[in-house]
């Protein structure tokens, strides 16, 4: 038989070396120890004897039965190969025959539930090695799979085999008996075996903090005196009370606590209602009753443990999460200061290629002909390209890094508006544009940073000149909308498709027009989406294939 891997790797999503979970402290309560077979098998003894003497329901059969759950979870917690599994399954079975003999069972009976009972324990950890190899309980798939495999499906080949044997040996009633060694077994397995796969190193080291290991003390204290009352103590139909506490359990303790309350449940509930007393005293009998606990913990209250099981999930994708948020905070981080550092280093020696690049077109470096003067031009307009770029790049780091401060006052809108228009009007691209500005109705004043305002407007100006120039006309309009001003620049030219759209304020990205005449570094609208952020407003874009683009940006009213 294969190991077992760890709860733990399941969590992460990947195989962690034995030294690894060693030192993360997750590694399997018992693994690594030599004597534990030695004490399971201890253990299953007095198991098996306190259910022979106080759990016998049907017959010889008995309607709780530890043993199986705890052999089972130690076996899966500890198996290290072949040659242990060997040692363990022989110890377990001397543990079982010992236990019958002890409880009077005649020579015949203790070795064929000794049989039966490793078959069922063998079974249950051969499916859970090969359904849930993980043994991971702190996801829904994970606690399904385990229950399913070793719960449900295992005690169901040794329920048959016992029914049959006891039929053939003592006449008793085969289904009563398959019926409550299934019951019996399963209960034990899903509750038993889960607690024994919930209890890691790294559970029990949440409970050092003194707090929670009050909150767990009065928590599964509360619930021992509730199921008590309820099924000791009463005969009234009021089981359901336990299944608050049980989901507050659950929420505020996870899996292990669940699973601990499971057992606490199980074993008030079985032995209860096998008493005569709890919610099925009255209206059933005998056996009747210790099925009816067994139905209700099994139906009634094992969901719960995959109410845990989701929250546990839920706390493991939040923890990758906020790792992840860390992460990408740090590398937002590290380019904000690459780009500030490349923005300051371009800045410095493209002012002296403009200076030159001036000096050699005027002609003050000697005689130019016309195309070294044209050539100079050429340089002294890329130089400024480059020059634009590096305060791009500045803003952008600043804006990111919070560096960007911004004075938050009333500014007339029409008016920064109307700055706009008359400073687009005046850039080569834009001749032949009509440029409008509308203003529709009165106060349209916007509590913002009239600087960084015009900024924002500017940029998407140029971009409608650049881009929707084609349809001959930009206008600029400010509006109320709700408890703010709108404005919006819209242009007629060729729209831009939904793909598009949700593309357009991520930095560097021109949209495939790279290679295109129009000039254009990819970072205007980042940088727009950034200053709008943080002059509390919000900014976007409406548009169609066809049918010109509308950018908007909203602000708070003064």
């Amino acid at each position: 038989m294969s190991r077992a891997l760890d709860p733990l790797e399941s969590a992460v999503g990947t195989d962690i070396p034995t030294q690894a979970r060693a030192a993360a402290g997750a590694r399997p309560v018992g693994n690594g120890q030599p004597m534990a077979p030695v004490f399971t098998a201890m253990a299953v003894l007095v198991l098996v004897v306190l259910s022979l003497t106080f759990a016998r329901s049907a017959g010889v059969v008995a309607a709780l039965w530890g043993a199986a759950g705890v052999a089972v979870a130690v076996w899966l917690r500890t198996s290290r190969g072949p040659l242990y599994d060997l040692s363990f399954g022989g110890l377990i079975a001397a543990g079982i025959a010992a236990g019958n003999l002890l409880g009077g069972n005649s020579t015949g009976l203790t070795v064929m539930f000794t049989a039966a009972n490793m078959l069922e324990i063998c079974l249950a950890v051969l499916l859970a090695r090969r359904f849930a190899p993980t043994l991971n309980l702190a996801s829904v798939q994970g606690a399904c799979r385990f229950l399913l495999a070793a719960a449900v499906v295992a005690p169901i080949p040794a329920a048959a085999f016992a029914g049959g044997m006891l039929w053939w040996m003592t006449g008793a009633d085969f289904l009563d008996s398959v019926q409550t060694w299934w019951f019996g077994h399963a209960l034990s397995i899903a509750v038993l075996s889960s607690f024994g796969l919930a209890l890691t190193k790294r559970e029990v080291a949440r409970y050092r903090v003194p707090a929670r290991a009050i909150e767990a003390v009065v928590l599964l204290g509360g619930l021992t005196a509730v199921c008590y009352t309820v099924f000791s103590q009463q005969q009234m139909p009021i089981g359901f009370v336990t299944m608050p506490l049980l989901l507050l359990i659950a929420v505020r303790l996870r899996m292990l606590g669940v699973t601990a309350a499971l057992v606490i449940i199980s074993i008030l509930a079985v032995g209860g209602s096998m008493r005569g007393f709890g919610p099925y005293a009255v209206a059933f009998e005998g056996a009747d009753r210790a099925l009816m606990a067994q139905l209700l913990v099994l139906f009634g209250y094992m969901p719960i443990m995959l109410v845990a099981a989701l929250l546990e999930e839920r706390d493991r994708f939040a923890d990758r999460a906020r790792l992840g948020q860390v992460r990408a905070e740090k590398a937002s981080e590290a380019k904000s200061r690459l780009l500030a550092n490349v923005a300051h280093e371009i800045k410095s020696p493209v002012g002296g290629v403009i200076g030159i690049g001036e000096l050699w077109k005027g002609g003050q470096l000697g005689p130019v002909s016309a195309t070294q003067a044209e050539m100079a031009d050429m340089l002294v307009k890329t130089a400024r390209q480059v020059e634009a770029l590096a305060h791009d790049l500045l803003d952008v780091a600043r804006a990111e890094s919070g560096a960007v401060k911004v004075e938050l006052r009333p500014t007339d809108v029409p008016g920064v508006l109307e700055d706009v228009r008359r400073t687009t009007a005046l850039r080569p691209d834009a001749q032949g544009i009509r440029l409008e500005v509308v203003s529709e109705g009165d106060g349209l004043v916007a509590l913002a940073d009239s600087q960084r305002l015009t900024q924002v407007i500017a940029n998407l100006a140029s971009n409608a000149v650049k881009y929707g120039g084609a349809g001959g006309v930009v206008v600029f309009r400010a509006s109320k909308v709700y408890d703010g001003v709108r404005i919006e620049v819209i242009d007629r030219g060729g729209g831009l498709s939904i793909e598009k759209q949700t593309q357009l304020f991520e930095p560097f990205n021109r949209l495939g027009l790279e290679r295109s005449t129009v000039e254009g570094h990819g970072i205007g609208l980042a940088l727009a989406k950034r200053l709008v952020e943080l002059q509390g407003g919000s900014i976007g874009v409406t548009s169609a294939p066809g049918e010109g683009a509308t950018f908007w940006v909203e602000l708070p009213a003064a």
